[in-house]
């Protein structure tokens, strides 16, 4: 999965691009309108395969994976500027917004005050402009096509006026509901307010900061009901972030933090992706494998390498609960808890899978 960091200037993107990944990227007070992205690759905290990789002591345990990109920060009006940054984050899997909600007079603020529900209009309006003139570029060499004698594709032409349309009223395209026919065709068009949004509140470590915070939270929930909110103090969680492991416990007990925010963070990810995860075990590799939900084991076998879709033959599947259970895949199999599956099955989050093929 692929995710970018995005927002105004001094919003505390990079802070919070740290705070997720752990790195230590430079930060400013000042918007910057140059320089190269950061970028962040993580493993996806899961208990199951720390518990699965203890089991079977592997050669290799291998962890879903997220990569996470920072640049530069969105300037209002200026579409030449954020051009640079639609074209990085086009074919991301979904955009992380960062609202700054706390105060410092150090760092600038490029809209000269605190107000974070303009601050979420502001970006997501650029993202409709952005996307509003794409549509009309299209349609634009579609009508000069047409003068010259081609004929334009009727159904992509339907489809962007449908999209101009909604745009023209400043709505986000993932706001609007498509057939599937037509998702398929928009995802060659990579508009950017078409991909899934999490909003989050970047606060400040004042102890009134937070609550401030989940008032606002609840606010947006009424204004945007299909958003997803989540609020943190990106300083504090960058500095959780960079402690050694065996110090990251009790610093969080000490806060009162039950979890680091980038573990949320990508559990909501996962859920409005529609994510899940099944596992594959063995002596060589204890290893996680992300997939849509409702995904069937032929697709799924195709995730591992094509061959495999390919000659796909069965797949051996047992829920992670049900091999707990069992303690090992030999009681598992004389319990009856281990099922053969064929290529209509859906993968359930957590399954355990073995699949036979031949080729």
């Amino acid at each position: 999965m692929k995710v970018a960091i995005t927002g105004l200037s001094n919003s505390g993107k990079t802070t919070v691009f740290n705070a997720l990944t752990g790195l230590n990227s430079d930060t400013t007070i000042y918007p910057t309108i140059s320089g190269e992205p950061n970028i962040g690759v993580v493993k996806v905290p899961d208990p199951e395969i720390d518990t699965l990789s203890g089991i079977y002591m592997p050669k290799k345990t291998t962890y879903a994976t997220i990569e996470y990109l920072d640049y530069i920060g969105l300037t209002k009006g200026d579409f030449k500027q954020n051009r640079k940054v639609f074209d990085l984050i086009k074919d991301v899997d979904t955009i992380v917004h960062v609202v700054r909600t706390f105060s410092d007079e150090s760092v600038v603020h490029p809209l000269e005050s605190i107000n974070p529900v303009r601050d979420i209009e502001t970006l997501e309006l650029e993202l409709v402009f952005a996307d509003l003139a794409l549509v009309e570029t299209r349609l634009e060499r579609m009508e000069d096509g047409k003068k010259r004698g081609k004929k334009p594709d009727e159904s992509e032409r339907k489809l962007l006026l449908k999209c101009r349309d909604f745009l023209m009223q400043e709505t986000a395209l993932r706001d609007v509901e498509f057939t599937t026919e037509e998702m398929k065709a928009m995802s060659q068009l990579q508009f950017v307010s078409s991909i899934p949004k999490v909003i989050v509140l970047n606060t400040g470590e004042r102890d009134g900061d937070t609550e401030d915070a989940q008032t606002l939270e609840a606010a947006l929930l009424n204004r945007y009901p299909a958003a997803h909110t989540i609020a943190l103090c990106g300083k504090i969680e960058m500095e959780i972030a960079q402690l050694p492991e065996d110090e990251k416990g009790p610093f969080l007990e000490e806060l009162g933090i039950k979890e680091p925010a980038a573990n949320r963070l990508i559990q909501i990810c996962y859920k409005i992706l529609g994510l899940i995860s099944f596992v594959t075990v063995g002596d060589d590799e204890v290893r996680a494998w992300t997939i849509r939900s409702k995904t069937n084991t032929v697709t799924a076998a195709g995730k591992i390498h094509s061959d495999i879709e390919r000659g796909f033959i069965r797949a051996e599947v047992i829920s992670y609960s049900d091999f707990m259970k069992s303690g090992d895949m030999h009681t598992a199999r004389e319990k009856g808890l281990l099922r053969l599956e064929g290529k209509t099955y859906e993968v359930q989050d957590g399954d355990i899978i073995n699949f036979r093929f031949n080729v």
